[in-house]
């Protein structure tokens, strides 16, 4: 049985992680505005976040991308045709539903990804560089825990 204790120093805990889950949040704003902008001047943190989640996939379904992202088609369906107009996603048909097409990053687009997130990734490992390489491995997979839902 849970003392009212222990309940408290819980609570109190998970607040203190809330608190801090809100700085990275608005930190990962600021990152996700400046690599958009790295990517393709003016591109929005939406388009972005859309075009990294194609980049990760590899190849995806607009249908499937629309349900991952939990965004409206019509405004997802604007944003791949932008991507595809800066020539950082292709198209190509889907060889299982002659209905519809896989949506893919290009070599232009993935060269373009990769130097936009560079100068986090540097400021991350430099932050990171007294870590134990254990520590960062333990709150790579207790973060992936809390998202995922399941007991570390």
């Amino acid at each position: 049985m849970t003392t009212d204790r222990t309940r408290e120093a819980r609570t109190e805990a998970v607040r203190a992680l809330e608190g801090e889950f809100s700085e990275l949040i608005n930190r990962f704003r600021r990152v996700i505005t400046e690599n958009a902008n790295r990517v393709s001047p003016g591109m929005l943190p939406g388009a972005y976040k859309v075009f990294t989640t194609i980049a990760r996939r590899e190849s995806v379904t607009q249908s499937a991308l629309a349900e991952a992202l939990m965004v409206d088609k019509g405004q997802l369906s604007r944003t791949v045709r932008e991507l595809e107009q800066l020539g950082l996603v292709e198209r190509t048909p889907d060889p299982n539903d002659g209905r519809s097409s896989l949506l893919a990053p290009t070599a232009f687009g993935l060269e373009r990804l990769t130097a936009a997130r560079l100068p986090q990734e540097n400021a991350l490992l430099e932050n990171l560089v007294d870590w134990p390489i254990e520590d960062i491995h333990n709150l790579s997979r207790l973060l992936h825990a809390l998202t995922s839902g399941i007991n570390p």
